[in-house]
């Protein structure tokens, strides 16, 4: 088993790369549980169910993301004691961070299990989909802790400087997804409640692979079975920089349900685009999320360690690196979109919905490589505060009344709501220079 890497020596271009690309594979995977999802219950199953998947994926999209803001105190936390050395640390931060994200599944799996049919109509969900939406987001509630667990385990290896064990752990879980989806949905026929089972069976099971792998792993850090408690400096050191984060992606995340809820209230064909549209969006950006995640660990370490210079010139080829590639793939989804919606849905019209809304995200991709990076830089020096406050101006100050406004428009399109998203990704990089440009690193040695 490879060793974790110590990302403050080194060749420093090569050192976020080697770094970078497994997470940007795993970003790869996990974007393709809910793409597989969509992709074969939009050729097996009916339009409702297609819309059923969008609906009740995004909510637990939301959800998800919201455990990952939080989980990424737990990178960052994690990170700075490697990066002074502190084993003991590290190891209490790992046993206290398992402990408490515990409760926290088990105690979604309740909210979501039993309030599934409430959440279902919250979304405005069109009546053809409710019971499709409603099973999707139960089964998946359900089995919230599995996925909590998920990204915990992702989040402890990578601020230890480890990205292969999550992306070797996403891909089993990737593989089993898909074929769960096609027992359960293509040949048991069970919808969208299929695609919910295959997703829950194969991330229960990426737990368990995870789990093994730390036992046998040889670890940077003190680890014992007193370890695993509540310390409760250590919860308030990971909330402190895991809330702000996770605050933001969930009125992000509340920003893109309200893009949903009006597109559901057009009809279920525009249901069904925006939901492609946003699949095929979470492959587009997976170069500049990549960058975030891995930039966040990259610079978490050397300001830690005291070596700003490295922090510098990793950012400059990052942010170059990003730019250029995402302008690339903006420009394919902008003008050639209709062949990655084609990949989900069989119906013309859905195709043609999924690829007008696309059309936005396209833009947003270029501006995105920009903001990602920053994200990621102000995560990693521990300006979480600020990272929460551009996020919640972005979506609700920007992303929610730009959407509704351009949906009151008289000939109105989901390529014009779709714009909302790069609206306020412009106000955000605008936020994030100012910011740079007076602010200074949080981190103490």
């Amino acid at each position: 088993m490879e060793k974790t890497k110590d990302l403050t020596e080194g060749k420093i271009i090569k050192g976020l790369v080697n770094f970078a690309i497994p997470i940007f594979f795993a970003l790869v995977l996990q974007s393709l549980y809910g793409a597989v999802d969509l992709m074969i219950v939009g050729q097996f199953a009916e339009t409702s169910d297609v819309s059923g998947v969008s609906t009740g994926g995004l909510l637990m999209q939301t959800f998800t993301m919201i455990i990952v803001g939080l989980a990424m105190g737990v990178t960052i936390l994690i990170a700075q004691c490697i990066g002074k050395k502190e084993r003991e640390n590290a190891g209490k931060a790992v046993g206290t961070s398992l402990c408490f994200f515990t409760v926290i599944g088990i105690v979604l799996s309740l909210v979501l299990g039993i309030f599934s049919r409430s959440f279902t109509y919250m979304l405005s969900t069109p009546v053809e989909a409710v019971e499709q939406t409603n099973m999707y987001i139960k089964i998946c509630g359900l089995g919230m802790l599995f996925i909590v667990a998920y990204n915990v385990l992702g989040a402890i290896f990578r601020g230890i400087g480890d990205s292969r064990t999550p992306l070797l752990t996403v891909g089993i879980s990737c593989v089993l997804n898909i074929l769960g989806d096609l027992l359960f949905v293509a040949v048991f026929k069970m919808g969208a409640s299929g695609a919910a089972l295959a997703t829950v069976l194969s991330q229960g099971i990426s737990v368990i692979v995870s789990l093994v792998i730390i036992v046998k792993k040889e670890l940077p850090f003190d680890f014992g079975r007193s370890y695993i408690r509540f310390d409760k400096e250590i919860v308030s050191e990971e909330l402190k920089l895991g809330i702000p984060i996770a605050l933001q992606e969930f009125l992000v995340g509340i920003s893109f349900m309200v893009i949903q809820v009006v597109a559901n209230s057009f009809d279920v064909v525009s249901s069904a685009g925006v939901g492609i549209g946003d699949k095929v969006c979470a492959f587009i950006m997976l170069v500049p999320s990549a960058y975030m995640q891995a930039i966040a660990t990259f610079v978490a370490q050397n300001l830690a360690a005291q070596k700003p210079n490295r922090v510098k010139s990793a950012m400059k080829f990052a942010i170059i690196s990003s730019l250029v590639t995402g302008t690339l793939i903006g420009a394919f989804s902008f003008f050639k979109g209709d062949l990655l919606t084609a990949i989900f849905a069989k119906e013309p019209n859905v195709i043609e919905a999924g690829f007008l809304y696309l059309k936005g995200y396209a833009i947003d991709c270029i501006l995105v490589s920009l903001l990602f990076c920053l994200i990621g830089y102000f995560n990693g020096r521990g300006n979480t505060v600020f990272v929460m406050l551009q996020g919640v101006i972005g979506a609700i100050a920007i992303r929610v009344p730009v959407t509704f406004l351009m949906s009151a428009l008289p000939e109105t399109s989901l390529f014009l709501i779709g714009l909302a998203t790069p609206c306020a990704s412009l106000v955000q990089i605008i936020l994030c220079l100012i910011y740079l440009k007076f602010s200074k690193p949080s981190i103490n040695a």
